[in-house]
């Protein structure tokens, strides 16, 4: 057999090879980074097949299980912006994405999670129109203008020290105590698009902290590279699906994101008042008090600003 002949049995071998070989996924930075390339691909496209799913696959969105058949990775997405926090610890990622498509703007926020060389886990919160001060211009003008980047080396915190700012600061909505939180400043925090801070050197990211919101089931991704450390949660048992985003610099809060989805039946309500920095004269996004006759029995606790 000719030389030539074997190189081209040899290049042909390559051309032809199946296309998913996912060999690049793995539990290591770079593997996980692959990971996370392939589901934006993915979710731009609306095609998961393109992902190394692994058989048995959980796919979750807004904490319930759904078939992935009908989620919303099936729907092609223009995606404007998008940040990722890799964990190898855990092997799992956590990417927001912001769409502005004014025909359906969404942000989500998607954690996966590989085991070996395949997604084992797809868990998404998806926010669009109806949930909590949802704004995906607004969310889009401010989250790509934040410094996100990588910390020196010797300046990171630890996993410890990330973990236990987010607990701080969650846990703040329970016991109203602020001083424990390790407030940065200026500290700003965008929820579903509305933003406490204007870009003053003073920007404060305790406007707004209420207190007797129990804020539980708490899942964590953390990237110390970045200084960045997601919760997944709920306001109240069984309540309202959420999840909180933050930067940490020198121990300190800089940033916070928080998405959350309000479910059928109930109603959340602003105190009574309008968000901070809303518009004047813009009403609150319910009474105070009121729920539906179909709330549900155990209805989650007013998310109040």
């Amino acid at each position: 057999m000719s030389r030539i002949l074997c190189k081209w049995i040899v290049l042909s071998a390559v051309l032809l090879a199946p296309a998913a070989s996912f060999a690049q996924v793995a539990c290591t930075r770079d593997g996980l980074q692959a990971a996370t390339n392939l589901y934006v691909d993915a979710q731009t496209k609306g095609d998961p097949s393109g992902m190394p799913l692994a058989t048995g696959l959980g796919y979750i969105e807004n904490m319930q299980v759904v078939d992935i058949k009908t989620g919303v990775i099936q729907k092609p997405l223009k995606i404007d912006f998008h940040r990722t926090l890799i964990d190898p610890t855990t092997c799992q990622t956590f990417t927001e994405v912001i769409v502005t498509d004014k025909t359906h703007p969404y942000v989500l926020g998607t954690r996966l999670r590989v085991n070996h060389d395949k997604i084992v886990e797809i868990e998404s919160m998806v926010t669009q129109e109806g949930d909590w001060l949802f704004n995906a211009d607004n969310y889009y003008k401010w989250s790509p203008n934040e410094d996100w980047g990588a910390i020196p080396a010797a300046q990171r915190d630890s996993r410890d020290t990330l973990v236990a700012a987010a607990n701080a600061y969650l846990d703040a909505f329970l016991e109203k105590k602020l001083d424990l939180v390790p407030w940065g400043e200026p500290c700003n925090r965008t929820e579903g698009g509305l933003r406490t801070g204007k870009g003053a050197p003073d920007d404060s990211c305790t406007v707004g902290v209420p207190a007797g919101v129990n804020i539980v089931a708490r899942r964590f991704i953390v990237d110390e590279s970045t200084g960045a450390v997601v919760a997944f949660c709920t306001f109240g048992v069984g309540g309202i699906p959420d999840s909180h985003l933050f930067r940490v610099e020198k121990g300190k809060l800089r940033f916070v994101h928080t998405l959350t989805h309000v479910p059928a039946g109930y109603r959340v309500r602003v105190g009574g008042n309008p968000p901070p920095n809303a518009a004047p004269g813009t009403a609150p996004s319910t009474a105070p008090g009121t729920a539906p006759s179909t709330a549900p029995s155990n209805p989650a606790p007013d998310k109040k600003e």
